[in-house]
């Protein structure tokens, strides 16, 4: 795990927030067990062989997670963006599916 990305984490002043970007890690990891990380555009970044996997980003109000290469997905309405990548963002009390997150990134990635 790349020490920036803890600290970015870390570093998030919303308990809600922070607890669910580390999940959101998680899911990453459980995803890709070879991932890795690194901080770009001051947020976290997952790469699988050198290519965007996930992307976990903070509002106010909300956590975004995007997953990369999306196109052969049927991903449900609440992600949005152009075809090759989609975010889903996750407001305070709101619960996500993480077993099916940890399944769209698998298949996501599989080809990277």
């Amino acid at each position: 795990m790349n020490q920036e990305v803890t600290e970015f984490i870390n570093n998030i002043e919303e308990p809600w927030q922070s607890k669910l970007c580390v999940a959101l890690r998680d899911v990453v990891h459980q995803a890709i067990p070879d991932v890795q990380e690194r901080i770009q555009y001051k947020k976290p970044h997952f790469l699988k062989h050198g290519k965007y996997a996930a992307v976990i980003s903070t509002s106010k109000k909300a956590v975004s997670f995007t997953i990369f290469n999306v196109i052969d997905l049927d991903l449900p309405i609440s992600f949005e963006g152009p075809p090759e990548r989609k975010t889903l963002k996750i407001f305070e009390g709101e619960k996500a599916d993480f077993n099916q997150l940890i399944s769209w990134v698998r298949l996501s990635s599989e080809n990277l």
